[in-house]
């Protein structure tokens, strides 16, 4: 497995034992080196934008001091909703890694699909492949935490 999607991975699932959001995590690499973290936090933080991307960019954007993050790329657990990535966009990062889908998403109850179906009709026909590059990798274990969530009697849905 990639080391940073495991690492992000590895957020996502300590937020199955802490109930602080949903099973997300992400990791802002630069040059090899790990320069922000987060989880979702959602729940713990009474704020539905406390994604995992978001957190990640936060704890980047303090760490370097600067709100630039060319030159850096994202490992996330999941698909970016369109929120996560707006800010991802805006902190100028090119490069995301994801490992869930967002239709993965939907299945555990996270509603992004409406919005993407609101922007899909506001966009249609617009060509943006050159403004941001998405790849998924690693879902197979990724995938592992979204059914741990499923399956969890205490997991509350936002």
């Amino acid at each position: 497995m990639n080391t940073y999607m495991k690492i992000a991975k590895e957020l996502s699932d300590d937020n199955l034992k802490t109930n602080a959001g949903g099973p997300f995590g992400a990791c802002i690499v630069k040059n090899g080196e790990i320069i922000g973290k987060g989880s979702n936090n959602v729940l713990k933080n009474n704020d539905p934008t406390a994604h995992a991307e978001i957190m990640a960019i936060r704890d980047a954007c303090k760490n370097i001091n600067s709100y630039d993050l060319s030159g850096c790329e994202l490992y996330a657990s999941c698909y970016p909703c369109p929120m996560c990535l707006s800010a991802i966009i805006w902190s100028n990062i090119k490069q995301v890694y994801y490992g869930n889908t967002k239709e993965d998403a939907a299945k555990i109850g996270f509603r992004d699909d409406y919005i993407y179906n609101y922007i899909s009709q506001l966009t249609e026909g617009a060509e943006n492949r050159n403004f941001l590059n998405l790849t998924q990798i690693d879902r197979e274990e990724t995938i592992k935490s979204f059914n741990d969530f499923s399956n969890k009697n205490d997991k509350t849905i936002y």
